[in-house]
């Protein structure tokens, strides 16, 4: 089974009382373009995991047309460190992490300071 089989859990290890994210993992190209366009609102501990092949500034820059609702973005690299966080804004253009990175991690925007710059990220599959 693929990650994508399962449901996911999203970990600051750096901050362990902080609430675990639960995530869809989202690597196919129609996941990660459609990201979180046309919903209108998002549970607290929900999450949508983009997931590309490498660290990448390019790659893992997010559009927010379509989307209703503003999103944390936090921007993780392939040693699961913390790249990058932002509040992204409704129906903005385009978002691009400061770092490469592999993973770009959407949630409930008041979440945007669970996380930061150098935090390390642990992902583990939900039972």
């Amino acid at each position: 089974m693929t990650m994508k089989d399962h449901p996911i859990s999203i970990h600051n290890s750096d901050n362990p009382k902080i609430v675990p994210i639960r995530a869809k993992w989202c690597q196919s190209f129609l996941c990660r373009l459609r990201g979180y366009t046309f919903r209108k609102k998002l549970d607290l501990r929900e999450g949508l995991l983009l997931v590309e092949k490498r660290d990448s500034r390019i790659d893992s820059s997010i559009h927010m047309m379509f989307c209703w609702t503003d999103l944390a973005v936090i921007w993780i690299n392939a040693d699961m460190t913390v790249v990058d966080v932002i509040l992204a804004k409704k129906w903005a253009p385009a978002y691009f992490p400061a770092k490469p990175a592999q993973y770009t991690l959407e949630i409930h925007p008041d979440r945007v300071n669970d996380f930061k710059p150098g935090d390390k990220v642990k992902i583990t599959h939900e039972s």
